[in-house]
């Protein structure tokens, strides 16, 4: 029964891939056979702390972890480039929810040897504020996270980590324009019953975003925060 409501579904919403946007060929894949090997994931020398694609294998840190943060390392993905960028875009804000399960799915593949390592106690993905929540009608990097989850038999808390404070779009702002933007951005709700943290969310550029909410769970009393992103910046 299970098979013949996804084939039913499949026929009135036909499943696009994640790069080209179209329908995805041939059926029944998750991405176009064709478009695959435009997401590779990053291989190479990568910084230590938030996992940035170095140029060079002697580097330990990338430039931005030269300077102290508050989450105590971190994994992304795929190198944030124009495909990646347009998929993001499409996930945030085309409504292309099948997106964030896809690249759940991918990411535990590519990332649970790491993830075993760290050991988290649970996922807690990045969250939007009430009123961004209520536009858009859902969380994308809940949907990557409740995919990873799942995949990996780790749970996932969305009633923990609460975002308190309307904060203006990241995107457009300076590093430390993005930090000032995101103070006291973050609050927990209750007592934190976890030590071992792993934050998701879908894009790592700064880091500023994960650090405010890094900062707040080690407050709280969390020993060891993680995060794992799809996208991650490059060392520039």
């Amino acid at each position: 029964m299970k098979k013949v409501i996804e084939i039913f579904l499949d026929i009135l919403y036909p499943r696009r891939c994640p790069v080209c946007h179209d329908i995805v060929v041939p059926k029944g894949q998750r991405i176009c056979v064709a478009c695959r090997d435009q997401l590779k994931p990053i291989t190479g020398p990568r910084c230590y702390k938030c996992s940035k694609p170095l140029a060079c294998g002697e580097q330990e840190y990338c430039k931005n972890c030269k300077t102290t943060h508050h989450f105590d390392q971190g994994l992304g993905i795929f190198t944030y480039g124009s495909v990646l960028r347009e998929s993001m875009f499409q996930l945030k804000y085309g409504n292309r929810q099948e997106y964030g399960v896809f690249y759940g799915q991918l990411a535990a593949y590519y990332s649970k040897n790491q993830i075993r390592c760290w050991n988290p106690q649970i996922i807690i993905p990045i969250p939007l504020h009430k009123k961004k929540m209520t536009k858009r009608g859902y969380n994308q990097a809940e949907i990557i996270a409740s995919a990873l989850g799942k995949e990996l038999g780790l749970k996932i808390d969305t009633k923990t980590l609460l975002r308190t404070v309307y904060t203006n779009p990241q995107k457009d702002l300076g590093y430390r324009e993005r930090k000032e933007n995101l103070e006291h951005a973050f609050e927990i709700k209750g007592k934190l019953p976890w030590k071992k943290i792993l934050l998701v969310d879908d894009i790592y550029t700064t880091g500023a975003t994960i650090d405010s909410a890094a900062k707040v769970l080690k407050k709280a009393g969390a020993e060891k925060v993680y995060f794992l992103t799809i996208g991650i910046g490059t060392d520039a």
